[in-house]
């Protein structure tokens, strides 16, 4: 009879966690509120108000990711628009999106993804997949996961 080493059960418990999912494709938001470049800045704004959102991704007829906008950036256009006493119909979000968008990885493991939100500052990340947009991760998608991940991982 031998005596049942501590190294085989450890072995079990670190199977477990490598099981649970880190992907930022496994949090991420797949069922997102886009904006087209030729839309109205107005529109925007109804959009980002009857939703509750702080801003989305800006896709062409392709679904290809060509910008973003925030509610910053519908602000500074109201601001404009008043100041320089302009219609803001004339305004669309091609104007006023942010082209250079940094996107995140799918593949990205969530805790990695979770520092690189604290180095950009950005509350959002688009995901793109062979051109085409397919998600987006939150700061509050990266909460959701690691509180899901918790009780698995953490004691």
């Amino acid at each position: 009879m031998g005596i049942k080493s501590f190294q085989g059960s450890r072995r079990q418990q670190q199977n477990a966690v490598e099981e649970t999912p880190l992907k930022v494709s496994d949090y991420m938001t797949t069922d997102l509120i886009t904006f087209r470049p030729d839309q109205s800045v107005e529109e925007v704004v109804e959009s980002l108000i009857k939703n509750r959102i702080s801003g989305g991704p800006v896709v062409n007829e392709k679904n290809e990711l060509v910008g973003i906008i925030s509610e910053g950036d519908c602000l500074k256009q109201l601001s404009e628009s008043r100041y320089y006493n302009m219609p803001m119909e004339k305004d669309n979000v091609e104007k006023r999106m942010i082209r250079n968008v940094e996107t995140i990885d799918g593949n990205m493991n969530v805790f990695d993804a979770a520092n690189k939100f604290l180095q950009s500052r950005r509350r959002r990340f688009p995901i793109v997949e062979n051109g085409k947009l397919i998600g987006q991760i939150s700061q509050k998608d990266i909460l959701i996961a690691a509180m899901k991940l918790k009780g698995q991982n953490w004691k």
